[in-house]
């Protein structure tokens, strides 16, 4: 089975993004990609396309996007799994450079939310619950699902609503620093505890906008990746998980169980130990379409002990020189969450931070030359966890 190594990357400005049609959106990232690989379109062995559909006009995205970006006829795919497209998308290219199948495969992840009025964007996320029973009969938004987590898990550990600020101030201290994210401005735990309740306890500042946005990798074997670059990134190892489609058949709201056992995956695969991971793990991105979702994610992880992920984030310690720096790009909540690109943008963001040319102001120390991401799709109905180190796998 061959080690799979990223020797390219590209990412968009993310945003409102309705400057360009979602070919020409991708092809932004493609083309950074194709440079950084020193690679041209012919070398592409196969390309699959992360794009969640429905929001943009094109349905056959895979399609449009791999003729415009001169990739066709190599073969293709569009990949879904809600907000864990981008991640099922890698999984896909990663398999088949594993498997010998390619040596060379380009991940694309783009969306364009915008192109879609406003409350069909709302209801079209709605739908990504159990449609008949959470939808039809309550109405449920995505801002009410997190804010009914949100609300166990302060009755259950304590809790406050500044400690749920604290991820909305660093991630966007982080953003300000990131040319690529949707939200540059730093903002103060005063401004976050004005800002407008959307679903109690969760304000504006806990939510991740809707966003337009595209990223790319390029996956290599290692002979080919060996050829390319000196400063390859390894996948490590990939776990993924699913959950219940209904909320109400899971055993508590405190916890993402897909998550926990994804992690648990991955980090097997990598010979790491869960109770430790933070002592291995330099740098990490996770899901934080709600800043909730980021606190429960340090404890599905094993950052921190169940009920005590909030105090990571009340003393700080997921800021670059704490216990494990988080979102240092400014995560889901400042950078944006364009469904199908997100997975593959948390790519590139940890191949830049492992190879040390992250954006001044968000590159963390890097010690073990182990980054991790964790990509949720939906609430948690599909989970990803991927490492990535600067070591290879069979080393």
């Amino acid at each position: 089975m061959a080690d799979v190594a990223i020797v390219g990357t590209g990412h968009s400005k993310f945003g409102a993004r309705t400057d360009v049609n979602l070919q020409e959106l991708a092809w932004e990232t493609v083309r950074q990609a194709l440079e950084e690989a020193n690679l041209e379109q012919q070398d592409i062995d196969m390309f699959v396309v992360g794009n969640a559909g429905g929001w943009s006009s094109e349905p056959l995205s895979a399609i449009v996007i791999g003729e415009y970006c001169n990739l066709a006829p190599k073969g293709t795919m569009r990949v879904e799994a809600a907000c864990a497209t981008g991640s099922a998308a890698l999984r896909i290219a990663y398999q088949a450079i594993k498997s010998g199948e390619a040596k060379i495969a380009m991940v694309i992840g783009a969306e364009q939310m915008h192109q879609s009025p406003h409350p069909l964007a709302i209801e079209m996320m709605r739908r990504a619950g159990n449609y008949f029973w959470e939808f039809e009969n309550f109405g449920l938004t995505f801002p009410g699902y997190y804010a009914l987590y949100a609300t166990r898990y302060m009755a259950k550990y304590g809790m406050k609503e500044e400690d749920l600020g604290q991820i909305a101030v660093k991630n966007h201290y982080y953003g300000s620093f990131n040319p690529y994210a949707t939200f540059q401005k730093p903002i103060k735990i005063e401004e976050y505890l004005k800002s407008k309740i959307i679903a109690s306890p969760l304000k504006v500042y806990d939510a991740c906008p809707i966003t337009d946005g595209a990223a790319a990798v390029i996956l290599a074997s290692e002979e080919v990746a060996k050829r390319i670059t000196d400063t390859p990134v390894w996948i490590v190892s990939q776990g993924f998980a699913s959950g219940t489609a209904n909320l109400s058949k899971r055993d508590d709201f405190v916890s993402i169980d897909a998550a926990r056992v994804a992690a648990e995956e991955a980090y097997k695969r990598a010979k790491i130990n869960r109770e430790e991971s933070w002592k291995y793990i330099d740098v990490a991105e996770v899901h934080d379409c709600f800043t909730i979702a980021e606190i429960m994610a340090y404890e599905d992880l094993g950052f921190a002990n169940r009920g005590e992920g909030y105090i990571l984030a009340r003393e700080g310690q997921t800021y670059i020189g704490g216990r494990i720096p988080v979102n240092a790009d400014g995560g889901l909540k400042a950078k944006g969450h364009p469904i199908g690109a997100t997975g593959v943008s948390m790519a590139v963001s940890l191949t830049r931070q492992l190879q040390q040319r992250a954006p001044k102001g968000t590159q963390a120390t890097i010690n073990n030359g182990y980054a991790l991401a964790h990509n949720m799709g939906g609430t948690g109905h599909y989970a990803y966890v991927t490492i990535y180190s600067l070591k290879k796998p069979s080393a």
